[in-house]
């Protein structure tokens, strides 16, 4: 509820308008009662991401849902970080060779250990689909990495990248390599278009209040409904997909 102009000039331009609008939030707050219910908590209601209350994290819904509308760029060559489950899941038999990036030695499935900020193990024009989903926020220098993305792809080679908005802290990444950033649809952008042509970035964001609200608190995605899910707010962007394609001026590079 907002009280009349006429109600709040009476008062006068000074102190008068802190307290003008000190009522109008004590009237919002009477006729707009809240109540928390389970949320009125200091910690959340699960610790994880999800996986402790269902099959399918909030953020795995979104990039699912992502892929499945680019499963014909993940063809060739596909590289993926830390296993390439979504490389077996959206490529199928598309996919010739399936490579997997770790940083570190110790990942059995890993067919490369290399830092992506230098990449120097990786030649130039390697792939034709990077699968880059949650690792750019584990990483400081995100212009070294997206600069390696862009060099190891070959020209037409499409990068398919998934990074957080709104969401809590990954522990286990920040005590092992690191949990650096959270990024915004126009941040996302402007770090791709130091790449990659303007014309060939695709931003996507995902999420609205109730679903950040859900993925702070561990829930997962089978805790709401399909179209909670599906409803986009631009103010509450939880995960933000990416698709870039490599320069390649003999072909047609974007949907």
């Amino acid at each position: 509820m907002v009280l009349p102009v006429s109600f709040r000039s009476s008062f006068g331009i000074t102190g008068s308008h802190q307290w003008v609008r000190a009522q109008e939030a004590r009237v919002t707050r009477a006729l707009e009662p809240v109540d928390f219910g389970n949320l009125r908590r200091l910690n959340p209601i699960s610790p994880g991401f999800g996986y402790r209350r269902g099959k399918l994290p909030i953020d795995r819904y979104y990039i699912e849902k992502f892929l499945t509308r680019h499963a014909s760029d993940i063809r060739g060559c596909v590289l993926e970080i830390g296993e390439n489950v979504y490389t077996r899941k959206f490529g199928g038999d598309r996919v010739g060779k399936s490579d997997v990036l770790h940083v570190v030695e110790g990942n059995p499935g890993a067919t490369i250990v290399d830092d992506l900020t230098s990449g120097t193990k990786i030649k130039s024009d390697t792939f034709d689909c990077i699968i880059f989903t949650h690792t750019l926020q584990c990483i400081y220098d995100v212009q070294a990495v997206i600069r390696t993305l862009c060099r190891i792809l070959r020209p037409g080679g499409v990068l398919l990248a998934a990074t957080f908005g709104i969401c809590k802290i990954s522990r286990w990444d920040m005590e092992r390599w690191g949990d650096y950033w959270r990024f915004t649809s126009l941040s996302a952008r402007r770090l791709f278009e130091e790449v990659f042509p303007p014309e060939n970035i695709q931003v996507q964001a995902y999420g609205n209040v109730l679903v950040a609200t859900a993925i702070l608190h561990g829930l997962a995605a089978e805790e709401l409904k399909e179209y909670e899910l599906d409803y986009h707010h631009p103010d509450y962007e939880v995960t933000l997909t990416v698709r870039a394609v490599k320069a390649d001026f003999g072909r047609k590079t974007t949907d």
